[in-house]
Protein backbone atom coordinates (compact mmCIF):
# COMPACT_ATOMS: atom_id res chain seq x y z
CA UNK A 1 0.00 0.00 0.00
CA UNK A 2 1.46 3.30 -1.12
CA UNK A 3 1.69 6.22 1.56
CA UNK A 4 -0.93 8.26 -1.02
CA UNK A 5 -3.32 5.47 -0.34
CA UNK A 6 -2.64 5.56 3.42
CA UNK A 7 -3.17 9.12 3.49
CA UNK A 8 -6.36 9.02 1.54
CA UNK A 9 -8.01 6.19 3.95
CA UNK A 10 -7.33 8.16 7.26
CA UNK A 11 -8.54 10.90 5.05
CA UNK A 12 -11.91 9.13 4.60
CA UNK A 13 -12.22 7.38 7.26
CA UNK A 14 -12.14 10.71 9.24
CA UNK A 15 -15.13 11.86 7.00
CA UNK A 16 -17.13 8.94 8.52
CA UNK A 17 -16.33 6.38 5.40
CA UNK A 18 -16.71 2.33 5.77
CA UNK A 19 -14.65 0.01 4.89
CA UNK A 20 -16.16 -1.32 1.83
CA UNK A 21 -16.84 2.90 0.60
CA UNK A 22 -13.39 3.44 1.17
CA UNK A 23 -12.19 -0.03 -0.57
CA UNK A 24 -14.31 0.80 -3.55
CA UNK A 25 -13.31 4.29 -3.68
CA UNK A 26 -9.58 3.54 -4.34
CA UNK A 27 -9.62 0.05 -5.61
CA UNK A 28 -8.06 -2.20 -3.10
CA UNK A 29 -9.12 -4.78 -1.13
CA UNK A 30 -11.95 -3.94 2.07
CA UNK A 31 -9.50 -6.43 4.36
CA UNK A 32 -6.40 -3.57 3.53
CA UNK A 33 -8.52 -1.01 4.96
CA UNK A 34 -9.74 -2.42 7.86
CA UNK A 35 -6.21 -3.95 8.65
CA UNK A 36 -4.47 -0.46 8.24
CA UNK A 37 -7.05 1.26 10.10
CA UNK A 38 -6.89 -1.19 13.23
CA UNK A 39 -3.16 -0.89 13.10
CA UNK A 40 -3.85 3.13 13.20
CA UNK A 41 -6.54 3.39 15.88
CA UNK A 42 -9.50 4.20 13.04
CA UNK A 43 -10.95 0.52 13.64
CA UNK A 44 -14.88 0.19 14.48
CA UNK A 45 -17.93 1.92 13.02
CA UNK A 46 -17.25 4.47 10.78
CA UNK A 47 -19.00 7.23 12.88
CA UNK A 48 -17.10 5.97 16.12
CA UNK A 49 -13.79 5.79 14.87
CA UNK A 50 -14.83 9.98 13.19
CA UNK A 51 -15.60 10.99 16.22
CA UNK A 52 -11.95 8.75 17.75
CA UNK A 53 -9.91 10.18 15.32
CA UNK A 54 -11.05 13.89 15.99
CA UNK A 55 -10.63 13.26 19.87
CA UNK A 56 -7.04 11.60 19.41
CA UNK A 57 -6.15 14.50 16.61
CA UNK A 58 -7.32 17.52 19.50
CA UNK A 59 -5.41 15.76 22.31
CA UNK A 60 -2.48 15.70 20.53
CA UNK A 61 -2.43 12.20 20.28
CA UNK A 62 -2.42 11.19 16.61
CA UNK A 63 -0.47 14.02 13.45
CA UNK A 64 -3.01 15.79 11.79
CA UNK A 65 -1.46 15.74 8.89
CA UNK A 66 -0.95 11.21 8.44
CA UNK A 67 -2.86 10.35 11.30
CA UNK A 68 0.16 8.05 12.75
CA UNK A 69 0.47 8.08 16.47
CA UNK A 70 2.46 10.63 18.27
CA UNK A 71 4.44 9.67 21.36
CA UNK A 72 4.66 12.53 23.81
CA UNK A 73 8.03 13.11 25.69
CA UNK A 74 7.64 13.66 29.33
CA UNK A 75 9.17 16.86 29.71
CA UNK A 76 9.00 19.71 27.24
CA UNK A 77 6.09 21.51 24.67
CA UNK A 78 4.00 18.13 23.46
CA UNK A 79 4.30 17.85 19.58
CA UNK A 80 1.92 18.27 16.92
CA UNK A 81 3.55 16.07 14.30
CA UNK A 82 4.95 13.04 13.70
CA UNK A 83 8.02 14.97 11.52
CA UNK A 84 8.93 17.90 10.00
CA UNK A 85 8.07 16.71 6.93
CA UNK A 86 4.49 15.92 7.93
CA UNK A 87 4.24 19.72 9.71
CA UNK A 88 5.57 21.17 6.70
CA UNK A 89 3.38 19.34 4.41
CA UNK A 90 -0.02 19.91 6.78
CA UNK A 91 1.35 24.27 6.52
CA UNK A 92 1.43 24.48 2.93
CA UNK A 93 -1.49 22.65 2.03
CA UNK A 94 -3.72 24.91 4.77
CA UNK A 95 -1.84 28.16 4.69
CA UNK A 96 -4.21 29.51 2.53
CA UNK A 97 -7.41 28.04 3.53
CA UNK A 98 -7.38 28.42 7.20
CA UNK A 99 -7.65 31.93 8.94
CA UNK A 100 -3.41 31.76 9.08
CA UNK A 101 -3.26 34.22 6.23
CA UNK A 102 -4.20 37.77 6.13
CA UNK A 103 -4.82 40.12 3.14
CA UNK A 104 -3.18 43.05 3.56
CA UNK A 105 -2.22 46.06 1.92
CA UNK A 106 1.14 47.44 1.14
CA UNK A 107 1.82 51.36 2.84
CA UNK A 108 4.41 52.00 0.19
CA UNK A 109 3.11 51.08 -3.09
CA UNK A 110 -0.80 50.04 -2.00
CA UNK A 111 -0.33 46.90 -3.50
CA UNK A 112 -2.44 43.37 -1.75
CA UNK A 113 -0.53 40.63 -0.68
CA UNK A 114 -1.03 37.74 1.79
CA UNK A 115 0.46 36.90 5.03
CA UNK A 116 0.45 35.31 8.42
CA UNK A 117 -1.27 37.82 10.54
CA UNK A 118 1.02 40.32 12.64
CA UNK A 119 0.15 43.61 13.38
CA UNK A 120 3.27 44.92 12.61
CA UNK A 121 3.97 44.25 9.24
CA UNK A 122 3.03 47.12 6.84
CA UNK A 123 5.17 46.48 3.32
CA UNK A 124 4.45 43.91 0.94
CA UNK A 125 8.48 43.99 0.02
CA UNK A 126 12.20 45.31 1.90
CA UNK A 127 11.74 47.51 -1.58
CA UNK A 128 8.98 49.11 -0.51
CA UNK A 129 10.14 49.56 3.50
CA UNK A 130 13.35 50.99 2.14
CA UNK A 131 11.51 53.59 -0.13
CA UNK A 132 9.22 54.31 2.37
CA UNK A 133 11.62 55.00 5.22
CA UNK A 134 14.63 56.62 3.68
CA UNK A 135 13.32 57.74 0.81
CA UNK A 136 14.33 54.86 -2.15
CA UNK A 137 18.27 55.24 -1.11
CA UNK A 138 20.20 51.84 1.18
CA UNK A 139 22.59 52.74 3.58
Amino acid sequence: MTEAEQNKITELRGRGLGYKAIAAKLGISRDMVRKFCKNNNLAGFAAAAKLNHAEMTAAGNVCPNCGKAIEQKKVGRPKKFCSDKCRLHWWNSNFRSHSFSVKIICAECGRSFTSSPNAKRKYCSHECYIKSRFGGKER
